[in-house]
């Protein structure tokens, strides 16, 4: 199996489904609330376990009913939580809206998140024993750009997805092998709104980008290779909400197992296809089976 680290965020998503997200001072009706397990570093953990690698999860859950919640799910995924950490306090959380064309829109309170803010001994090894670390940010920024600089001194390749956007602080872009922004997020920080020109800036900064388009597919640019834009299975959309987590976790493995970019590209848009077909982040993830099946 690959060897899979991930250092992120564990919420619950709080989400409620109608048939148009409500403007600003407005309410509206909607037909239905789940409460789901999420966190972008939790979700990136679950598609890449079920997606057949092995996986160990680092960060924090509450001391709460999610908290839970929250862990059980990671370990019926297969996942290591042993550096997942309980705190006293609450969870992280997610509050979703997603209307009829499968849009989102997200509001995520830290909770728990907020407390990972260094990396201790076991930390430290998991991240040295991995061929790939996974890394969001949705963590304090203090953490994620040691647990990159860790990651490069020990020659494992690091995925950063650099959401929710934000200013980045000095040093985390030098210690990041592949970025994996969406269209939105590459534009913000490179300040070219058109995804080749973006990538060709950011580029300056990290070796690979690769930039998700939706349903529109991705691009993917290599310092002094070839761009590859790579478009997505024709699917109607249910739910985007983990989309992009199910592709980078399903990347991961893909990348780890060393197949080719354009393999592991056409690998992750399927699995990426597969849950936008189904309600919810984490539960919407498929099987390597139904990967391969697909």
């Amino acid at each position: 199996m690959t060897a899979i680290a991930v250092l992120g965020s564990t919420n619950m998503d709080l989400v409620a489904y109608t048939a148009r997200a409500p403007g600003r001072g407005e309410t509206v009706t909607g037909r239905e609330f789940r409460t789901v397990p999420g966190g972008k570093g939790a979700n990136q953990a679950v598609a890449a376990a079920r997606a057949g690698g092995e996986v160990v999860m680092i960060g924090a859950v509450g001391t709460d009913e999610y908290g839970s919640r929250l862990r059980a799910n990671l370990e019926h995924a297969g996942v290591d939580t042993d550096l997942l950490h309980t705190v006293a306090g609450p969870s992280g959380t997610a509050h979703i809206v997603v209307d009829d064309e499968g849009s989102n829109a997200i509001v995520v309170i830290p909770g728990a998140n907020a407390t990972v803010t260094a990396l201790g001994p076991g930390e430290n090894a998991a991240i040295a024993a991995a061929g790939l670390l996974l890394l969001q940010l949705e963590l304090p920024l203090s953490v994620v750009t040691e647990g990159a600089r860790a990651a490069r001194a020990r020659g494992v390749r690091t995925i950063l997805t650099p959401a929710p956007v934000q200013p980045l602080p000095p040093g985390l872009l030098d210690a990041v092998d592949l970025l994996v922004p969406n269209e939105h997020e590459a534009a913000a920080l490179s300040g070219c709104a058109e995804p080749r020109a973006a990538a060709e800036v950011l580029l300056r900064r990290v070796p690979e980008v690769l930039i998700t388009l939706g349903g529109k597919g991705c691009l993917y640019a290599a310092r002094g290779g070839e761009t590859i834009r790579f478009p997505a299975p024709e699917v109607t959309a249910v739910d985007t909400t983990g989309a992009g987590d199910t592709f980078v976790g399903t990347l991961a493995v893909a990348l780890a197992e060393g197949r080719a970019v354009p393999e592991a590209l056409a690998w992750a848009s399927s699995a990426a296809a597969l849950c936008v077909q189904r309600p919810g982040a984490s539960t919407s993830m498929p099987y390597r089976s139904e990967i391969d099946a697909a």
